[in-house]
């Protein structure tokens, strides 16, 4: 009778999150505790570990770096016995075949079966391809990743190290020499999409030319107040552990801006447009390494300018960590993309987080000449300012409520007074 404990993957998911197993953190063979981190899964929202389920010693892994995972499938298995369960599942496997030993021999060659397994299991499909293609073995080579995994800038590194063979393995033809005129090979090398960045592929495909017809307007918005207030409330909001930054006033002016436009918080459904009462605000954040995550402010027409500021604070460190749980990046209902942040000026359309309505950008803040009247003259002055755009499901909106959503967006920012709460 079997005695072996199944490593599930998690069952509890977001809808229509994959998950792709990012690294194992422990190898065949390899002692574990209960509820140490032993593998480490890659959504396409957030990487989340998967605990040992209980103490003991892994002995088999059945799914691999950068394989598919569905919630609940069985990734691997441990013996509940420590290191003498391991020598007798090798005694079991090898009486199976005919083969029986004594169970010192059975010992050692569970030792031997162990590390062979954590070796092939460590490796990617990827870095095997890279193995074949440049006639390179596993044993050759050592693994700069976690417990000696071999990665593929390994294989790389080795391969370039080794320059171009020159003796051909036997029974593998020489091709013939290139033509001098032949045009040079273009060097290039291949970096597997995580399982975030083909989510972020589908899903923008998928809303921009199968879901909702976009459509983008374009405003300019005057942060001259907003940059005073932000001027006499940052030591302020520092000391009490909440950085001020723009976006916590783009949060509050976009639930003014809602609130007098609610289709823009919304979700277009075949019968019907259903339109949230509550706002939930995702902050599009770049994460370098892992690209995209959207984790989403909960309640922001609830909080004050501080509660806005202190949770955007905290959503986007833990962003950069990869602390996020599944919990921080659901249940968004209108996302703001602060593109201006690396420089740019205009981003249109920025695609719209489905199922989500409208998606707000905005773009890097500029000083700018503009004219403005004071009685019944026009000057020229300089003022700090941004373009900003909403992309808007059409299907959801007309134009004329995206403007009035605009234009209350821009008001608000424009005439921030000295306190708004």
């Amino acid at each position: 009778m079997s005695t072996h404990i199944d490593i599930l993957a998690p069952a509890e998911q977001t809808e229509g999150t994959r998950s792709q197993l990012l690294r194992w953190l422990k190898q065949v063979g390899e002692r574990v505790e209960e509820n140490e981190p032993l593998i480490e899964l890659e959504t396409d929202k957030v990487t989340v570990e998967v605990a040992a389920p209980k103490s003991g010693v892994l002995i088999e892994v059945l799914k691999h770096e950068q394989d598919e995972i569905s919630p609940g499938e069985l990734l691997g298995r441990i013996a509940p016995q420590g290191a003498a369960a391991a020598a007798h599942a090798a005694a079991e496997r090898s009486a199976t075949a005919g083969t029986a030993a004594p169970a010192g021999v059975a010992a050692a060659a569970a030792g031997e079966a162990a590390r062979a397994a954590a070796g092939a299991a460590q490796l990617s499909p990827a870095v095997r391809r890279l193995l074949a293609e440049h006639q390179l073995t596993a044993e050759a080579l050592r693994g700069s990743g976690p417990g000696g995994r071999i990665t593929v800038e390994d294989v790389l590194q080795a391969a370039a190290a080794r320059g171009p063979a020159t003796h051909p393995e036997p029974g593998i033809a020489r091709p013939p020499p290139a033509a001098a005129t032949a045009t040079p090979a273009i060097r290039s090398h291949r970096v597997p999409h995580t399982a975030v960045r083909r989510r972020i592929a589908e899903h923008m495909t998928q809303s921009l030319l199968h879901t909702a017809p976009h459509v983008t307007t374009v405003f300019e918005a005057d942060l001259t107040a907003v940059l005073k207030d932000r001027l006499r409330r940052r030591e302020e909001f520092a000391q009490r552990g909440a950085p001020l930054t723009l976006t916590a006033y783009f949060v509050q002016a976009a639930v003014a801006a809602i609130r007098a436009v609610p289709e823009a918080n919304s979700r277009w459904t075949d019968t019907a447009l259903e339109i949230y009462d509550d706002i939930h605000i995702g902050i599009a954040t770049a994460v370098e390494g892992t690209g995209l995550m959207v984790p989403v402010l909960h309640d922001a027409g609830t909080r004050d300018l501080f509660a806005v500021a202190h949770g955007i604070e905290d959503l986007v460190s833990r962003a950069r960590d990869g602390a996020l749980t599944p919990a921080d990046v659901r249940g968004g209902t209108f996302t703001i993309s602060n593109h201006g942040v690396s420089g740019s000026l205009l981003a249109a359309p920025i695609i719209i987080n489905q199922p989500q309505s409208a998606i707000l950008g905005v773009g890097k803040l500029e000083k700018r000449p503009v004219v403005v009247e004071e009685g019944d003259e026009q000057k020229i002055v300089v003022r700090p300012r941004c373009y900003v755009t909403l992309t808007l499901d059409h299907r959801v909106m007309d134009g004329h409520q995206a403007n009035r959503f605009m234009q209350t967006f821009v008001a608000a920012l424009g005439d921030w007074p000295a306190v708004k709460e």
